[in-house]
């Protein structure tokens, strides 16, 4: 397991935008898949985006809102959020996989073997 540590979140605007990050520990971040799930009151935890072997995810209502990025050199992942709506309010948590994962699966959160403490992002109209 790693450490995950994130940060960014807040109250916004609708249309508004905020980013998360997530730094991580470890020697081999690169190697890692890392992905962004949230969980809204009353409601399972769903995936948004993930990032394995360069090849980017992202469930559909986010898709060309949100971008995920990684950046190597500081073992750190974004998730940038755009245009954003008060059905996106909820607890963000940042996940990852050591020994990396398939792009196809990097939406199966039981797959991650480490998590962040989570981010509270509320989008109020």
């Amino acid at each position: 397991q790693v450490q995950l540590v994130e940060s960014g979140g807040g109250l916004v605007q609708v249309g508004g935008s905020l980013r998360l990050s997530c730094a991580a520990s470890g020697r081999t971040f690169s190697r890692y898949a890392m992905g962004w799930f949230r969980q809204a009151p009353g409601k399972e935890r769903e995936f948004v985006a993930g990032m394995s072997s360069g090849v980017a995810v992202y469930t559909d209502s986010v898709k060309g809102r949100f971008t995920f990025s990684r950046d190597n050199a500081k073992n750190t992942v974004y998730l940038q959020m755009n245009s954003l709506k008060p059905e996106d309010t909820a607890v963000y948590y940042c996940a990852a996989r050591t020994a990396g994962l398939a792009p196809v699966v990097l939406k199966e959160g039981r797959r991650y073997d480490s998590w962040g403490q989570g981010s509270q992002v509320t989008v109020s109209s």
